[in-house]
């Protein structure tokens, strides 16, 4: 395998049987370069997003080293609410790691206008606390919605092996009008969740709005990890 062709993105999988769907993060044909992917058994969405990550920490760093054992130079995980668990990860591992989705956070709302604020969207606004939100650096006037009991989230949080598309776009486009709607001052939109991706284009038509998630983070990663080659001038 070449140098170019070598993956350097190593992402961490949650036991899932829920389809991945093109843009879906699990799924290679969404990235323009080569990942390798590992699954933590047992770390199912209901148990990270609902209950409690902390006893999977452990197999996240073991699964983590096997990665960098095939030559990964970066790692990523595939679940916003492990924003809580990136310090240890970095820690462990000694290598950069982009946990969460909502890593970005910040930086977008350095992005935008003073009277704007950055809008985000999560498969379970209960869930998600100001733990998650400050050790990711999301501001603290972010404006947090859920998607409610959707279909969509029946799917992922269910762990269900069939998922309507059609539905899930619909549920998610109606969830960020009615952030906006409640909302206004919203001018840009953060996917916590990474399952919400193959979505996000017609979220940003519908809405007007630039749409942020676990794919332009990686993108812009893994530009890091594997530099762009240029002709010498």
């Amino acid at each position: 395998m070449t140098e170019e062709l070598t993956p350097r993105l190593g992402i961490l999988m949650l036991d899932t049987q829920f389809p991945r769907i093109p843009g879906d993060v699990g799924n290679p044909a969404s990235w323009a370069f080569p990942v390798r992917y590992a699954v933590v058994p047992g770390a199912t969405p209901q148990a990270v997003v609902c209950e409690d990550p902390e006893p999977f920490v452990q197999a996240f760093i073991q699964a983590g080293r096997d990665l960098i054992g095939q030559g990964c130079t970066g790692i990523a995980t595939t679940c916003g609410f492990l924003s809580l668990i990136r310090s240890r990860l970095v820690q462990e591992l000694g290598v950069p790691v982009a946990a969460s989705a909502l890593e970005q956070a910040a930086q977008i709302q350095a992005t935008l206008g003073p009277k704007k604020r950055i809008g985000i969207l999560t498969i379970s606004a209960p869930n998600l606390t100001r733990a998650h939100l400050s050790v990711a650096g999301v501001p603290p006037d972010a404006v947090i919605r859920g998607v409610g009991q959707t279909a969509f989230a029946d799917s992922i949080l269910g762990n269900k092996p069939d998922l309507d598309t059609v539905r899930a776009r619909r549920e998610l486009i109606q969830a960020v009008r009615t952030m906006i709607v409640e909302a206004p001052e919203v001018g840009a939109v953060l996917l916590e969740c990474t399952n919400m991706v193959p979505y996000a284009a017609d979220i940003a038509r519908e809405t007007g709005l630039p749409v942020y998630s676990i794919w332009s983070y990686l993108n812009w990663f893994h530009a890091s990890l594997s530099p762009a080659r240029f002709p010498a001038p």
